[in-house]
């Protein structure tokens, strides 16, 4: 099967470009599954339910997702009721929403997504190594096909999860830093990888902020109220084949797309 994953969608701008790209990207690689990190959807900070939706008439299958998940506070507490939105699995017990589902693609293959935090420069979770194996302990035999987004800082932190979970997951790509990384590679146990696959949103911006105010805020030290930029948008993911009986990745390959 094809995977094709966007990396962390910023505004109405990275939304614009994603739906006017979507269905031909689709078309174009013989897309089987769709995953996007949602986190920064909503004017850069969170998901709302008509983003949900948004996605969903776009053909989007999972949505994952961040620390800026909880930024919505009238989202959260969707978060228990919808199947295909996913919060890193490794926030404490009790906290809303899930970290793992088992979906099916457009040839019929169960795929599982799992989607993780980082700790190195974060929030002080629960360990997103021991999260992973629990989540993998739950699977049954008959999926075989593991797509993890780790929403993390730290590259080290990153490539040592992929390390661990190499040969027992099919892909693991990193999100958070928006900044696409050219380090996509098939590690020797199967697993398909990257850093991090970017961000879908402005391109003419400070990580998807308005540039001024990054800037300002940098040489001021001052306190800022960060604005999503609009102009310049690009489209970053990657697309990842597996083996739908092994698991094991085949091919992977960064995905950009500009505006212009």
């Amino acid at each position: 099967m094809r995977i094709l994953f966007i990396g962390d969608i910023v505004g109405r701008a990275g939304r614009k470009i994603l739906s006017q790209n979507l269905d031909r990207l689709v078309d174009q690689h013989a897309v089987d599954f769709i995953i996007v990190n949602g986190e920064n959807a909503a004017g850069g900070f969170g998901l709302t339910n008509d983003i949900v939706r948004e996605f969903r008439k776009l053909g989007v299958n999972v949505i994952t997702s961040g620390n800026h998940i909880w930024d919505k506070k009238d989202f959260v507490a969707s978060l228990d009721r919808y199947e295909d939105v996913l919060r890193p699995g490794n926030y404490p017990v009790g906290a809303p929403g899930r970290g793992l589902g088992i979906y099916q693609s457009n040839v019929g293959t169960k795929i599982a997504v799992i989607n993780l935090e980082g700790r190195i420069f974060m929030n002080s979770l629960d360990c997103p190594f021991r999260a992973a194996d629990e989540y993998l302990g739950q699977l049954m035999d008959d999926v075989a096909v593991v797509f993890v987004d780790f929403h993390a800082e730290a590259s080290s932190e990153k490539m040592a999860l992929a390390h661990y979970l190499d040969g027992r997951v099919s892909v693991l790509i990193g999100t958070h830093t928006h900044v696409p990384t050219a380090d996509e590679q098939i590690l020797p146990g199967g697993t398909a990888y990257q850093t991090d696959a970017g961000m879908t949103g402005s391109r003419d911006s400070v990580i998807g902020v308005r540039k001024e105010i990054a800037i300002e805020k940098f040489i001021t030290q001052m306190p800022a109220k960060f604005e999503v930029a609009k102009k310049d948008p690009v489209l970053c993911g990657v697309l990842v084949d597996v083996d739908d009986e092994s698991g094991k990745a085949t091919h992977i390959e960064r995905v950009m797309e500009s505006a212009n």
